[in-house]
């Protein structure tokens, strides 16, 4: 296991931070491809479009195509993945570290709470966050 840059770092932790707004807005943008708001034409020169002519063939390939959705899937789905396969007391620590609004605790208060010191708290943090960083393939 190579340890991570630290802006990496933080974006992962950013990452977890908004973990339920990134799922809101998957869905959003599924919902915005499947139901056409907002389609553009950019042949502006003429000429055919690379797109299928009928529609849910169109559906299928935007969705398998668009980059932002692909990107965000991914960081979700290996968020998800990593917290599945956490033991609860490291979902524990997910959930009132990165998953609580408003953050009241510090990491003492969390670590209070999970019954750890601060320091295998923040430990924990780091294991997290790792196994989150191989999990998507961020150096």
């Amino acid at each position: 296991m190579m340890a991570i840059r630290k802006s990496t770092f933080k974006h992962v932790e950013s990452e977890l931070y908004t973990f339920h707004e990134t799922g809101r807005e998957i869905i959003r943008l599924k919902n915005e491809i499947i139901h056409g708001s907002g389609t553009t034409d950019e042949n502006v020169g003429g000429g055919k479009s690379n797109l299928p002519g009928d529609p849910t063939s169109r559906v299928a390939v935007l969705l398998t195509s668009h980059r932002k959705l692909e990107n965000l899937e991914r960081i979700h789905d290996a968020i998800q993945s990593v917290y599945a396969a956490l033991p609860e007391d490291r979902q524990q620590l997910v959930k009132l570290k990165y998953w609580t609004r408003p953050q009241q605790l510090t990491w003492d208060g969390i670590a209070m709470q999970l019954g750890i010191s601060r320091i295998t708290a923040i430990r924990w943090r780091d294991g997290i966050v790792q196994a989150v960083s191989d999990r998507i393939g961020w150096r």
